[in-house]
């Protein structure tokens, strides 16, 4: 990629549902949050109600997973969590890192690691902010979690932003100040309420997942974490309805 420029370089991105999809980057082989249980209700109280559009086995290699976090069902499953064992490297919240032990790597934020690309050179993983929930984070990890967003950076290649179950704005735009613009966001959405934090939303709405684009200056927009569970409260139509009043929509994948 040596001499290209970053803008014009074409980042790959599958979208399987819910918050999975696959990012080729820089020859690299990238997963977010793995999720391919059948349809299923969990003891957390969640419930899947699609299948992933793809099965693992179909999945071919995946150098890396970004795990947002890993306490919660709509981040990894079951099936993910198998997944997890035949992955080189998975880069995921310190926390989540000591739980899950084996190739599992923590990032504090902007916490960088270096990754090997095939033809020579490197690529950086930077983990960044993300709050599950409104509010401050020491009064909200000890009831929602740790999560962890992730900004891909490389030589000739143009950044890209995957924000984790984060439902705050503040974060995003101290992204945009180290990082913007970046090329591609891939923007886990959803508008999560639930009883935990009195039905507040825990991950970004619609109107809010087009906010976050603008702020970041994003050339393409790849929103995941819609579809696919029954907690979500805002599907597609939401989406292609913020996107379009914010003047975003043709820089929209939809899957």
């Amino acid at each position: 990629m040596s001499g290209t420029p970053a803008a014009r370089v074409h980042v790959p991105v599958q979208v399987f549902g819910g918050p999975t999809a696959l990012i080729e980057y820089g020859g690299l082989r990238f997963l977010t949050d793995p999720t391919f249980d059948a349809p299923r209700a969990y003891d957390s109280g969640l419930a899947k109600t699609a299948p992933a559009s793809l099965a693992p086995a179909d999945l071919g290699p995946v150098d890396v997973v970004l795990l947002s976090h890993d306490e919660h069902d709509d981040n990894l499953d079951v099936s993910g969590r198998s997944l997890l064992a035949d992955v080189p490297l998975t880069l995921t919240t310190p926390g989540g890192a000591g739980r899950l032990g084996g190739a599992a790597r923590g990032l504090e934020d902007w916490e960088s690691v270096e990754l090997e690309r095939p033809g020579g050179g490197t690529v950086t993983v930077t983990g960044v902010p993300a709050l599950h929930g409104p509010g401050r984070r020491e009064e909200l990890e000890p009831v929602v979690g740790e999560v962890v967003g992730f900004v891909l950076t490389g030589d000739g290649l143009p950044a890209v932003y995957v924000s984790g179950d984060n439902a705050q704005l503040g974060p995003v735009r101290e992204i945009a100040d180290r990082f913007g613009p970046v090329d591609t966001a891939v923007l886990f959405a959803g508008a999560v309420r639930l009883p935990v934090l009195d039905h507040q939303l825990l991950t970004l709405d619609s109107a809010q997942a087009a906010e976050a684009a603008r702020i970041l200056g994003a050339r393409r927009i790849v929103p995941v974490h819609f579809d696919g569970w029954g907690h979500f409260t805002e599907g597609r139509d939401r989406l292609v309805d913020a996107f379009t009043a914010a003047g975003l929509i043709d820089r929209v994948l939809l899957a």
